[in-house]
């Protein structure tokens, strides 16, 4: 069941009409300006569902910049060839957006002269705001200082050319943002049910513990600005939303990418881009389960060897761990959510082959396959109106955990199952505590990292913890394996193997990182013309 999603595509192309633009800071005022507009609830509401546009697809592919995927071919962010480009969507749309937020922040206080409510003016402003702090964050985490704008510029405005913020001037602002989305914002039960899907109180709250979270251990092992500030408020905004008691963990696991899984009745859901509705009225749709079947993210190695046995212990300390002699061996007293997240044979698969077998080595080159948003139907119709979960409760816990740790160098065994261990139980894996990590010579932060790894695989995560780790320069250039190459795979394809007979996408002699470079990313060259006194980040 999809909510409303029909009456806001409506209204969203009216705003897209009115106000897209492939560069956002030198664009002239648009009709959303004219004094006949923002004079009641209706005209904040429209304005505010433009920004919903600019809320991203699912990442179906960016995993492969990371060691826990790789594609039909290498990844030039993974193996360290990109070169800095003309231009960048990234950084373009991100200030598309962010000229939208600040033309409503503007002007949604115009409402208050035609007798608007207050706290109506208040919430549409807030959602602004949050998209604001969303933008930014985009910018920061891939580019470090950027130029920082609050108001809407006129087409030669002297602010254009002014150069890059300071990343914690930035964050400042992205923090102030996200406090009054937590202030104004409505809760998730006071939604109605027309308004799902709308930002709420604990997006905000948990949008902030990701940024905080980010910035916290990026200061920390990077080395620099006040590590501890960010981490206390990514505790105290997990907290706060772990405190709002709207959120639950969703009873199974897989179905959070299925049908099933969508719309209010899951609590796990904080955030979601909608797709909808069907075949017969197709708005937004999605090819995730056709990309991927192709080969565009395949698990690697390294991801798989990541999930535990059931009994809580990794395969080299698990007693339930033996050398596996078959595909599906692999498998075995493993952490379920691998089984949930690779396909294995007798899994519903596609069209043309509807149970699930062999891994296609000419597509899925690791031997391992992607089972995120598989649905027959929707591979038989090549399109998908599953829902997108851009924030999840899960995450929250994953930050909770996190940042304690990082601050206090522990954690307590009650902080552990507030968090962690409730997704060991969805997941039926043994819980954690410091005994038992004592106990079998578990190092407990890695074991926190490991549970993030595990429970967000395949969600676009991982590079940029790799990234904030400073661990991106030990991993990234590290060869690139897939599974054990078992006679099952058969002789239609040959891969490359190593000495081991495990399948080998690509050696360590062809990858690189240099950490005195990619750990941000190069501004476009485009914006260093348009605005001299921009700086290209270094090394670039």
């Amino acid at each position: 069941m999809k909510y409303n999603i029909k009456n806001t595509a409506a209204t969203l192309l009216v705003m897209i009409m009115g106000m897209t633009s492939c560069d956002v800071n030198r664009l002239p005022e648009t009709q959303l300006s004219d004094p006949a507009f923002w004079r009641n609830e209706n005209d904040l509401e429209l304005a505010t569902n433009y920004l919903y546009t600019y809320l991203p697809s699912i990442p179906v592919t960016s995993d492969v910049w990371s060691d826990d995927a790789f594609g039909t071919s290498a990844n030039s962010i993974s193996d360290g060839t990109r070169i800095a480009p003309a231009t960048d969507n990234d950084y373009n749309s991100a200030y598309s957006l962010i000229r939208a937020a600040n033309n409503i922040i503007e002007k949604s206080p115009r409402a208050l002269e035609n007798g608007v409510d207050p706290q109506v003016v208040d919430r549409y402003t807030a959602e602004a705001k949050f998209f604001r702090a969303w933008a930014y964050f985009r910018l920061v985490k891939r580019y470090g200082d950027v130029p920082l704008i609050l108001t809407t510029l006129s087409e030669n405005a002297e602010e254009l050319y002014a150069p890059a913020a300071p990343r914690a001037d930035v964050l400042d602002v992205v923090y102030n943002d996200l406090d009054e989305g937590a202030q104004y914002l409505p809760a998730p039960s006071e939604l109605s049910g027309g308004d799902y899907g709308r930002v709420t109180n604990t997006a905000a709250l948990a949008f902030k513990s990701r940024v905080a979270l980010f910035e916290g251990t990026r200061a920390k092992y990077h080395g620099y600005g006040d590590p501890a500030m960010h981490l206390r408020l990514a505790k105290e905004a997990a907290e706060a939303c772990i405190n709002s008691g709207e959120h639950t963990l969703y009873g199974e696991y897989f179905d959070l990418f299925q049908y099933v899984g969508e719309g209010p009745g899951n609590k796990e859901n904080i955030l979601v881009k909608q797709y909808g509705v069907s075949v017969s009225e197709s708005i937004v749709s999605h090819t995730s389960q056709r990309t991927l079947e192709t080969g565009a993210a395949n698990p690697t190695k390294a991801l798989a060897d990541a999930y535990l046995m059931v009994d809580g212990l990794p395969m080299d300390k698990s007693p339930l761990y033996t050398n596996p002699e078959s595909i599906m061996e692999v498998f075995q007293n493993r952490d379920p959510r691998m089984l949930d997240t690779f396909f294995k044979q007798g899994d519903e698969y596609i069209g043309t082959q509807p149970v699930f077998n062999v891994p296609n080595l000419s597509f899925q080159r690791t031997g391992f396959a992607n089972r995120r948003y598989a649905n027959l139907t929707d591979w038989q119709n090549s399109r998908s109106y599953i829902d997108y979960t851009i924030i999840r409760y899960a995450e929250v816990l994953l930050n909770f955990a996190e940042a304690t740790y990082e601050l206090n160098g522990s954690i307590t065994d009650d902080e552990l199952d507030g968090s962690i261990n409730l997704l060991r139980q969805r997941a039926g894996v043994a819980q954690l505590s410091n005994a038992f990590a004592s106990a079998n010579g578990l190092d407990m932060l890695a074991e926190i990292r490991r549970e993030r790894r595990v429970e967000l695989a395949l969600e676009g995560f991982r590079y940029w913890d790799l990234m904030r780790w400073k661990t991106a320069e030990d991993i990234l250039p590290q060869s690139v394996l897939g599974n054990y190459y078992y006679d099952e795979y058969g002789t239609d394809v040959t891969p490359n193997l190593t000495e081991d007979n495990i399948i080998l996408l690509q050696a360590a002699e062809n990858r690189s990182f240099d950490p005195d470079r990619d750990y941000l990313w190069p501004l476009p060259i485009n914006e260093l013309g348009l605005n001299p006194a921009l700086e290209q980040n270094p090394n670039w």
